[in-house]
C-alpha cells in the first residue's frame, strides 16, 4: 500500500537550485515516510486480532468444553439467584468469572461447573457429583429451599462457548392427529425448568440431557478438523434415585421409557437423589455467525410495522395541526410585533396576541427549570447513541452486559452536552448563580434515581439474591458519577453560561400582565393528560416488548424497531408540546414554560398506568411488587416514554398475542412424562389451541 505523496506517480516539477526551505521540507517529508514505514512493518509484524466476547473458538475433537452456570431466573418474583445458592454438585474449586459492569447490575453471576463435556464425544449417562454411586442426601432446609424455588417457577441458566442454554418447545397447532403430524412451531425457552409441580408434590430436574449442534469448517486436507459450538439445548428429566442405576466409575444407565417414577422434593424431610447427565452432539449447518439467530428469530414483524404505521399517523396527524397554526396564523403576524404598535391597536387584538410581552417572562424556579433540561438532553444523547450502535449490530446479546454498560458510560460523558445547554438557558433565564445552578444539574436527577434504586436494593439485600448491586459496585458508581459526570457537567456549564444568551424574538414588558381566569380543560393536569395520549399512543406496542424482554427474562434485539419509535417519540412529544403552548397563549396564559416541560413528558403517566396493567395480567410477583414498579416510575422520570433502555424480545418467536411464559411452559400431564423419556426426545411438545 501506498500512502501520502507517493501515491501519485506523476513527475515531480524540476527545481534549478533547491532553497534551504525545500531541503528543510524533503528532510521532513523522509521522516515522516519514515514513520509511516515503521508504522506500517509494526502492524504487518502483529497478529490479527478480536474484540473480546465475540471471536469464534475454535475446537478440536476431545477438547473440553466448558459449561458455565449464569444464575437462577422467574418471571414471579424477579430476583434472580447465584447457581449455588441451591445445592447442586459442586467442582472442587468454584472460580468465579469477573464481570463488567452491566454483567454485575444484571444480577449475572458466572461461575464454572462439574459438567465434563468434550467436543464431539457422546455421553449416555453419568453421575455428576465426585463420589461414585453414593447419592446425594438434601437437609430439610435444602429440600424447603428447593421446593420453594419450583412453586416460584425458577429457570436454571448455563452457557456454552459464551451460548446460552434453550428448552425446545412443539407447539401443534391442531387438536387433530392428522393436522397434528404436518404443522408444528419449533420455539426455544430461555433455560430450563427448576422443576415442576403435580398434585401439590414438587419434583426435581435431576438429570439433565445435553445436545450440542457443532459446525465442522473447512479446512486443507493435511489439517485436522475444527469444530464450533453453534446451538446448545437440553432437555430435563425426573428420574427418581431407584431408578438411575450407577456403578463405580460414575457411570449409569437410564431407565426405560415405561415403569419409572420422578424424582419427588418432599420439604418435610431429608431426600435422597442423584445428579445426573448426557451428552449428545449433532452436526450442523449453521455458520458460526448465525448461531444466535435461533434466540433472536422474529415472527412477530407484521405487529412491529402495525406499530410503526400507528405511530406514522399520529405524527402526521400532529403535523396537520402544527401546520395549519403556523401557516395560517402566526405566518402573517410574527413580525408585527417587533416593531412599535399603538397600545390601542394592541387592545383590539385577542388571544395569543395580547400577551406577546409577557411570553419570554422568566418562570419560576428557572435553576431548576434548566437542570431538568440538562438532565434531559444528557439523557436523550445517552439513548440515542445507545439504540443507534445497537441497530447497527454492535451491542451484541452475545456481549453479555455490554449494552447496560455503554448506557451508564455514555450518560456519564454525556454530561458534558447537558451543563453546555443547561447552562445557557439558565443564562437566558437571568440567573447568576451557575455554579450552584451546576451542581443542581449534576445531581437532581442522578441522585432521585439513585436513591430509588438505593431502596429497592435494600429489599433486594434482604432476600439474598444476586440482583442486589455490591457494595463495592455501588461505590464505583459513585466514583463514576462524583469523578467522571460531575466535572463534566461543570465543564459544559461554563462554556454554556459564558455563551450568548437565546435572543428573544419580542421585547417582554416591564410590568406582567394579569392572567384572565382559566377553564377547566386549561388546567395544567388536565391538559398533561391529555397531551400524554397521542405519544404513548404511538409508543405503547413496542413497549409490550420491552416489558416482556425487562421482566421475562426474554432477549430483545428489535433496535431498527425501536430507533423508528424512539425518533416518533421524540417528535410526537415535540410536536404535542407546541400545540399546548399555543393553546395556552391563546387562552392568554403566558406561564409556558414548565406548561411544556411537564406536558411533553405526560406519556409518563400512561407508561406508568400500562405498567400496572402489564403487572396484573402477565407478571406475577410474589411480594415484590416495590421493584416492578420502583423501576417503572425510574424510567418515567426519565423521558416518560419506553424505557429506551437496552433489553429484549421473545426467547425466540412469539408475539404480544402469543401466551405468556407461565402458560406455554412444561404442563403437568407433560411434566409427569418427561422425566422417562429414553433416548431423550426433541423438545416438549406441547398441545394449544391457537384459534
Amino acid at each position: 500500500m501506498v500512502i501520502g505523496p507517493a501515491a501519485n506517480h506523476a513527475p515531480l516539477p524540476v527545481t534549478s537550485a533547491p532553497t534551504r526551505g525545500s531541503k528543510m521540507a524533503a528532510s521532513a517529508a523522509m521522516e515522516r515516510l519514515s514513520y509511516v514505514l515503521g508504522l506500517l512493518l509494526l502492524l504487518h509484524s502483529t497478529d490479527s486480532f478480536y474484540v473480546p466476547g465475540v471471536a469464534p473458538i475454535n475446537f478440536h475433537r476431545n477438547d473440553p468444553v466448558e459449561i458455565k452456570a449464569v444464575k437462577l431466573t422467574s418471571s414471579r418474583t424477579q430476583l434472580p439467584y447465584e447457581y449455588y445458592s441451591l445445592p447442586f454438585c459442586q467442582p472442587s474449586k468454584i472460580t468465579y468469572k469477573a464481570e463488567n459492569l452491566g454483567e454485575v447490575l444484571r444480577g449475572d453471576r458466572i461461575v464454572n461447573t462439574p459438567f465434563q463435556v468434550s467436543m464431539n464425544v457422546e455421553k449416555k449417562c453419568e453421575v455428576l457429583c465426585n463420589v461414585p454411586n453414593k447419592p446425594v442426601t438434601l437437609t430439610v432446609e435444602q429440600s424447603k429451599l428447593i421446593a420453594e424455588r419450583i412453586r416460584e417457577d425458577y429457570y436454571v441458566h448455563l452457557i456454552a462457548d459464551n451460548l446460552p442454554v434453550a428448552t425446545r418447545l412443539e407447539f401443534y397447532s391442531n387438536r387433530e392427529e392428522e393436522e397434528k403430524k404436518k404443522e408444528k412451531d419449533v420455539q426455544f425457552e430461555h433455560g430450563y425448568r427448576l422443576g415442576f409441580m403435580d398434585n401439590n408434590k414438587f419434583y426435581l430436574h435431576n438429570h439433565l440431557s445435553f445436545i450440542l449442534y457443532y459446525h465442522r469448517e473447512d479446512v486443507e486436507e493435511s489439517q485436522e478438523h475444527t469444530y464450533r459450538v453453534v446451538r446448545f439445548e437440553v432437555i430435563p428429566q425426573s428420574i427418581k434415585l431407584e431408578d438411575l442405576k450407577a456403578d463405580e466409575k460414575s457411570m449409569c444407565t437410564l431407565p426405560e421409557a415405561t415403569g419409572s417414577a420422578p424424582q419427588e422434593i418432599d420439604p418435610t424431610k431429608e431426600n435422597q437423589l442423584l445428579f445426573t447427565y448426557s451428552v449428545h452432539w449433532e452436526e450442523s449447518d449453521i455458520k458460526w455467525a448465525s448461531r444466535w439467530d435461533t434466540y433472536l428469530t422474529m415472527s412477530d414483524v407484521q405487529i412491529h410495522w402495525f406499530s410503526i404505521i400507528n405511530s406514522v399517523v399520529v405524527v402526521f396527524f400532529l403535523s396537520g395541526i402544527l401546520s395549519m397554526i403556523i401557516i395560517r396564523t402566526l405566518r402573517k403576524d410574527i413580525a408585527n410585533y417587533n416593531k412599535e404598535d399603538d397600545i390601542e391597536d394592541t387592545m383590539e387584538e385577542s388571544g395569543w396576541k395580547l400577551v406577546h410581552g409577557d411570553v419570554f417572562r422568566p418562570p419560576q424556579y428557572p435553576m431548576i427549570l434548566s437542570s431538568l433540561l440538562g438532565s434531559g438532553i444528557q439523557l436523550f444523547c445517552m439513548i440515542l447513541i445507545v439504540i443507534f450502535v445497537a441497530m447497527l449490530g454492535m451491542l451484541s446479546p452475545s456481549s453479555r452486559g455490554a449494552l447496560m454498560t455503554t448506557a451508564c458510560f455514555l450518560f456519564m460523558f454525556m454530561g458534558v452536552f447537558g451543563g453546555f445547554f443547561a447552562g445557557r438557558l439558565y443564562r437566558t433565564l437571568k440567573g447568576h448563580r451557575w455554579k450552584k445552578g451546576a451542581f443542581c444539574t449534576a445531581t437532581l436527577y442522578p441522585g432521585v434515581v439513585f436513591g430509588i434504586c438505593f431502596v429497592l436494593n435494600c429489599f433486594i439485600w434482604g432476600k439474598h439474591s444476586s440482583g442486589a448491586v455490591p457494595f463495592p459496585t455501588m461505590v464505583a458508581l459513585l466514583c463514576m458519577w462524583f469523578g467522571i459526570s460531575l466535572p463534566l457537567v461543570y465543564l459544559g456549564y461554563y462554556f454554556g453560561f459564558r455563551k450568548q444568551p437565546y435572543d428573544n424574538p419580542v421585547r417582554t414588558n416591564q410590568i406582567p400582565r394579569q392572567i384572565p381566569e382559566q377553564r377547566w380543560y386549561m388546567n395544567k393536569f388536565v391538559g398533561i393528560l391529555m397531551a400524554g395520549i397521542l405519544p404513548f399512543g404511538a409508543m405503547f406496542i413496542e413497549l409490550f416488548f420491552i416489558f416482556s424482554a425487562i421482566w421475562e427474562n426474554q432477549f430483545y434485539y428489535l433496535f431498527g424497531f425501536l430507533f423508528l419509535v424512539f425518533i416518533i417519540l421524540v417528535v410526537s412529544c415535540s410536536q404535542i408540546s407546541i400545540v399546548m403552548v399555543y393553546f395556552q397563549l391563546c387562552a392568554e396564559d403566558y406561564r409556558w414554560w414548565w406548561r411544556t416541560f411537564l406536558v411533553s413528558g405526560g406519556s409518563a403517566f400512561y407508561v406508568l398506568i400500562y405498567a400496572v396493567f402489564y403487572f396484573v395480567n402477565k407478571v406475577f410477583l410474589l411480594g415484590e411488587s416495590a421493584m416492578f414498579l420502583g423501576v417503572t416510575v425510574g424510567f418515567g422520570k426519565g423521558n416518560g416514554g419506553p424505557a429506551e433502555s437496552h433489553s429484549s424480545h421473545a426467547s425466540a418467536q412469539g408475539s404480544a398475542d402469543s401466551p405468556s411464559r407461565q402458560d406455554r411452559g412444561v404442563c403437568p400431564r407433560t411434566c409427569a412424562e418427561q422425566h422417562s423419556l429414553t433416548p431423550p426426545q426433541r423438545g416438549i411438545s406441547l398441545q394449544l389451541d391457537k384459534n
